[in-house]
């Protein structure tokens, strides 16, 4: 009997990660909503203050960001894993809760990978596409430190979120070429019409309808080498929650006039996303099943 209790123990956390409830996202507990104060530049970001970043490291040393979109699941960029995979995945993890990279901290989970999902449709030359989901090999405990971020459910929910304020956050370097930041940073930006960003004093027309661009027009808030798969977050006042609208992509050096951060799009993944996480979902089901299984025939035949 002690046994059988172990085992649905150890199984439970399982069942749990496939059921995730949307209802519990984008919401963070040690920090109030955005007032109006407006921080232009970076700053170093609150503990807790973004729950669902993550550092993604390749032999302890931060690689890229990425954002919970569950338990079991990281949103980060294409690129960040494109030109590693010869790599070891067990060379990989994935660290939730960190604030601090040289101290982790008791609020800190690590994760290594089991599956890495890259967009089928990612262009190198492009950057189109530059979306991948990292599925965990074991789900993250919800606390106040580790949340998931809310994703919107297509083009036109984004547009009627009426979003108020938008920030990018990453251990990136504060200029082109820099070191890494030791504590977490954020900075607010705005959301800049495609238009815009594709002037030909911009960006010239690189811009797809897979990407947005975000900053300010004389690049004072910037995404850095670093920054890679990290969120570009906004926040809702009618919903009270955050949504994650883009995924740090690429851009022209960093912090340059009319050069801002340029990011994959997420409302223009939402189909992708849900493909993506319910085939990973019925993968781990069905893994789990045969474990869970396995486990009880053990269970039995320890009873007799």
């Amino acid at each position: 009997m002690e046994f059988t209790a172990l085992v649905l123990l150890v199984v439970a956390p399982y069942f749990s990660a496939l059921a995730s409830p949307r209802d519990g996202c984008g919401q963070r507990f040690l920090v109030a909503p955005p007032g109006t104060s407006r921080i232009v530049g970076g700053r170093e970001a609150p503990e807790g203050a973004w729950p669902w970043q993550v550092s993604i490291q390749i032999q302890s040393r931060h690689h890229c960001g990425g954002t919970i979109v569950s338990s079991l699941m990281v949103l980060t960029a294409t690129h960040c894993f494109h030109k590693y995979m010869k790599i070891s995945r067990s060379h990989f993890r994935v660290v939730a809760g960190l604030n601090l990279l040289s101290a982790p901290g008791n609020q800190t989970q690590i994760r290594s990978i089991r599956e890495v999902q890259m967009h089928k449709d990612f262009n190198t030359a492009t950057s189109d596409n530059d979306v991948t989901l990292v599925l965990l090999s074991s789900p993250f405990k919800f606390s106040d430190h580790i949340q998931p971020v809310c994703t919107p459910h297509n083009v036109t929910h984004e547009f009627i979120l009426n979003f108020s304020h938008c920030f990018i956050t990453g251990w990136g370097s504060s200029y082109y070429r820099g070191t890494l930041k030791n504590r977490l940073q954020e900075a607010q930006v705005e959301l800049i019409d495609r238009r815009t960003c594709n002037l030909i004093t911009w960006y010239g027309g690189i811009i797809t309808e897979n990407m947005i661009c975000a900053g300010l027009e004389s690049g004072a808030s910037d995404s850095c080498q670093g920054d890679s798969g990290g969120p570009l977050q906004c926040y809702s006042e009618d919903e009270d929650r955050f949504y994650v609208v883009g995924v740090t992509s690429f851009g022209h050096m960093c912090g340059l006039r009319r050069r801002p951060g340029v990011y994959a799009r997420t409302s223009r993944f939402a189909g992708w996303l849900n493909r993506s996480q319910t085939a990973s979902a019925s993968a781990a089901h069905r893994l789990n099943t045969r474990l869970i299984s396995a486990l009880l025939c053990a269970a039995l035949i320890h009873q007799q």
